[in-house]
């Protein structure tokens, strides 16, 4: 495909567009952008559907422009949050916003001739005073359309309410869109399906300000088949910097995606052609096709784009160490001395774990709530000590179990699997 209107179409990646002129304008170079609010120091997967989004652009000719909100996060946007965001200190924001930048390095290309412009909004709202934004500016909003805005009206007329402070982020936005297009030349402005009113205010800016015209495209939130989002888990987000998410807990999230959404997940978030997705969907309804290599598929893919080829081999090999009913074999120092960076793990005294049952040790660890859970899951089977099942609940821990004479890998069912260091 010559334009990228088409490509992302065909990948599901688009929801809404503001004009159909947009497909002619992509026939030449241009230069679009996405915003991120700073809301915490890594973004996370539902993310990533962004960054993506701006390197298709990039792959086409197009210049990717990153917005990071100074600004914005200080109030924190509304659309599709049920109450307010807590506010976040001026130092809190720079240092999320100076570990997020990370986030786009591996998937945005820094060295061609299109490289990413990355701007902070506060660059430009600093020197705003408040009469004068609220008079330049604020006089081109009416409230009638403000108002009848979906996120707004939500939470208006919701328990929580909505505060001023929130409701005036959309202006913010609206501005953020009239000065990269005035400024940078920016003419489009994309963001989630959510971001729809935020980005029609930008759009109206531009054609009051300036009588000329702006773009906006939204794409798909990143959902399951049930309708959820995904990039959460038991234990919270699912982070894109590998100091809050490893490695191998991303890979290990997306080898459980359901069937349902693994080929919705490698269009639209993987850069594979789509004949490679189609023949991978077709073999998932064939008698020889072998259960999860679809996610396997999308689990290596992601986790090479976003944790490089060093990531991913060391995923793969946490992965192989830690798979319940492996061979023990496979358990050596080493390989835990990986997995003690790269998965749950927990430290306990010595006299807390040997001579105790195993039962035991596995609820002090936390991977069960109480020894009754961990007796059920060892008569089901569904438990293993070293990548070993249990069968006797009654097993007690020795000298023997331990490998490299500190360390246990305790499993729990197909998910759960936490690596215990006993302390000297």
């Amino acid at each position: 495909m010559s334009n990228v209107i088409d490509c992302l179409r065909s990948r599901g990646l688009i929801d809404a567009i503001s004009s159909d002129e947009l497909h002619k304008r992509a026939d030449t170079p241009l230069k679009a952008y996405v915003g991120f609010d700073p809301t915490a120091d890594s973004l996370h997967l539902g993310n990533l559907l962004g960054i993506v989004v701006l390197r298709w652009f990039q792959k086409f000719g197009h210049t990717p422009v990153v917005i990071l909100g100074g600004a914005t996060g200080r109030i924190g946007d509304p659309s599709g949050k049920s109450k307010e965001r807590p506010f976040l200190d001026e130092a809190t924001i720079e240092h999320n916003i100076t570990q997020i930048r990370k986030n786009f390095e591996r998937v945005l290309d820094f060295a061609c001739p299109n490289a990413p412009i990355m701007l902070n909004n506060d660059m430009w709202f600093s020197s705003f005073k408040l009469i004068d934004f609220l008079r330049d500016i604020g006089k081109h909003f009416r409230l009638g359309s403000m108002l009848a805005k979906d996120s707004v009206k939500t939470r208006v007329q919701s328990e929580e309410g909505m505060s001023f402070t929130e409701f005036s982020y959309q202006m913010l936005q609206g501005y953020d869109a009239y000065h990269l297009f005035s400024s940078y030349d920016v003419c489009l402005q994309m963001g989630g399906s959510d971001q729809w009113g935020n980005i029609t205010a930008g759009t109206d800016l531009i054609r009051k300000l300036t009588g000329k015209s702006g773009f906006g495209m939204t794409f798909p939130l990143l959902t399951r088949a049930d309708g959820k989002k995904f990039g959460k888990s038991e234990e919270g987000a699912i982070w894109l910097s590998e100091e809050k998410c490893s490695p191998y807990q991303f890979y290990q999230y997306l080898i459980k995606v359901a069937d349902s959404d693994v080929i919705k997940m490698l269009r639209m978030l993987t850069f594979l052609d789509l004949e490679a997705i189609q023949e991978i969907e077709e073999s998932m309804s064939h008698p020889g096709y072998v259960p999860n290599t679809a996610q396997k598929r999308l689990a290596e893919e992601l986790t090479h784009l976003v944790h490089g080829k060093e990531g991913l081999e060391k995923a793969l090999r946490v992965t192989e160490g830690a798979a319940p009913g492996a061979k023990g074999s496979t358990l050596d120092i080493e390989v835990l001395q990986e997995i003690a960076q790269d998965m749950p793990n927990i430290s306990l005294p010595r006299e807390n774990v040997l001579g105790h049952k195993f039962t035991d040790v596995a609820a002090l660890s936390g991977i069960v709530a109480s020894k009754g859970e961990a007796t059920r899951l060892v008569a089901g089977g569904g438990a293993y000590l070293n990548n070993e099942k249990i069968d006797d609940p009654a097993l007690k821990i020795d000298e023997d179990h331990l490998i490299g004479g500190q360390f246990l890998l305790l499993g729990m069912g197909k998910k759960k699997k936490i690596l215990v260091k006993v302390q000297p």
